[in-house]
């Protein structure tokens, strides 16, 4: 009897604590930290297609008290922070950019040159894939070329304007607008892993393409990952 009573122990404990590992585990995805994985180039250089991130979901955080907003490292969304967000036209999906302008910024875009409240903004992360011009050139631009020239727009209260790194290969606020701040999901922080598997079958979809990713993984892990890139933090 008491042997039996045991087993019952036993089993208990450790349903217990499987059920404990699921909710916290549930509560890390959920609140703490999301795995996010690049798609495209929008980012290059800084974040390459196969770079795998981790997002801290926990800094930006909703706060409902000033109790918590002191005890709780929660902090505020900065100009330059790489951030992870549901794009606004279709918020099931997630996108990642720079934060560019903040509420209450003038952002205008000169000869592919950001101007932050007439200032010109200092962006060593940028990258191009046609040299930019200077302002003093003169040259003939299409008046819809808003990877040329863009703005003056004044970002609207609890709103944001955002940006790839790769400006003239980035869906950004440029084309569908201003990020609300409740959509802003978190701050990526580090690369825990780069896999570069090529760029057509890094973005190819349906359950074949995934197939042949599962695949090529398998047989390319070694030779494929970019072992500089593990643990780079994010800037």
């Amino acid at each position: 009897m008491a042997e039996q009573s045991f087993r019952k122990s036993t089993l208990r404990e450790y349903f217990e604590s499987i059920v404990i590992a699921v909710i916290l585990a549930l509560f890390i995805r959920t609140f703490v930290v999301q795995a996010f994985k690049i798609p495209t180039g929008s980012m290059e250089n800084n974040l390459l297609i196969g770079d795998h991130l981790l997002v801290n979901k926990f800094v930006f955080g909703p706060s409902a008290s000033a109790i918590e907003r002191t005890l709780l490292p929660i902090g505020a969304i900065e100009r330059g922070d790489v951030v992870v967000f549901k794009y606004p036209e279709e918020p099931d999906r997630d996108f990642i950019k720079r934060v560019i302008g903040l509420p209450g910024d003038t952002v205008e875009l000169r000869a592919k040159k950001v101007h932050i409240n007439g200032t010109p903004l200092d962006e060593p992360y940028v990258h191009f894939i046609d040299a930019p011009r200077s302002d003093s050139d003169v040259y003939e631009v299409t008046s819809f070329d808003v990877r040329e020239r863009y703005g003056p727009v004044t970002v609207p209260a609890n709103q944001y304007f955002v940006m790839g790194d790769n400006r003239d290969n980035s869906q950004d606020s440029r084309y569908w607008g201003f990020l609300p701040r409740d959509y802003v999901k978190g701050r990526a922080l580090v690369i825990y892993w780069s896999y570069d598997a090529g760029r057509e079958d890094a973005q190819a979809e349906g359950a074949g393409a995934a197939v042949r990713r599962l695949g090529s993984v398998f047989v390319h892990f070694f030779t494929r990952t970019r072992w500089d890139r593990m643990l780079h933090q994010i800037r």
